[in-house]
């Protein structure tokens, strides 16, 4: 299943984020000896204990609702962090990816789907962060781009609106705040149910589990 996601998302360049949440380490090396090489979780003790067994040149992401206080721990080694819907969040993540000495890349959470469930930003909300002097004065922290959540719905139209939402999202932040940056290019949308929807509008990087490594 690997091979057949990662040919059809070649011909857009979408990348693939393996979400490898609940898996154990040896279904993970699986995918890892077949060339995957970026994993996705969404609890902090279990990512934090996987890094430390499975192989240094892994990039990790952090997909799910970050606590400020779960920060410190994958501050010194996440690759990125999908899940940044708030000014007190990036600025914790700035202070510890501070005390590391490193630079730590993230996406604008936004919340695109029907359901109340979900979190996430709004644009004026994002637009209200990328406005701030606080955010100006953050050194340690590199916004990359913008995720959202569709609805989970066997409606392909209502998908589509969303996504198409999202990379409108991300073309105006674009054209506002980053014309010139060549890191702002992100766009990840797109998970097991609706990523050939997503990829179709525009995502850059598809967040993929189930079709991997099966039912949880």
């Amino acid at each position: 299943m690997l091979e057949k996601i990662l040919t059809e998302l070649q011909p857009t360049q979408t990348r693939l984020v393996a979400v490898s949440k609940t898996k154990p380490e040896a279904e993970i090396l699986e995918l890892y000896n077949k060339g995957q090489r970026i994993f996705g979780e969404n609890r902090v003790q279990e990512l934090v204990a996987k890094q430390e067994v499975l192989p240094k040149d892994i990039d990790w992401h952090f997909i799910g609702h970050l606590q400020t206080n779960k920060v410190k721990y994958i501050a010194p080694f996440v690759a990125c962090i999908h899940s940044v819907d708030s000014l007190k969040l990036l600025k914790e993540i700035n202070k510890q990816a501070k005390k590391h000495d490193r630079s730590v890349d993230y996406l604008l959470q936004f919340h695109i789907a029907e359901e109340e469930t979900k979190f996430g930003l709004n644009l004026e909300e994002a637009e209200e962060i990328l406005q701030s002097p606080e955010f100006q004065k953050l050194k340690n922290v590199r916004i990359t781009g913008v995720m959202g959540m569709a609805t989970f719905t066997e409606d392909e139209v209502q998908v589509r609106r969303e996504f198409k939402t999202l990379k409108k999202i991300f073309d105006t932040l674009k054209g506002r705040y980053f014309p010139e940056a060549a890191h702002f290019t992100e766009v990840s949308m797109g998970m097991s149910g609706d990523y050939a929807i997503a990829v179709e509008e525009g995502s850059t990087m598809v967040r993929i589990g189930t079709l991997l490594f099966g039912e949880r």
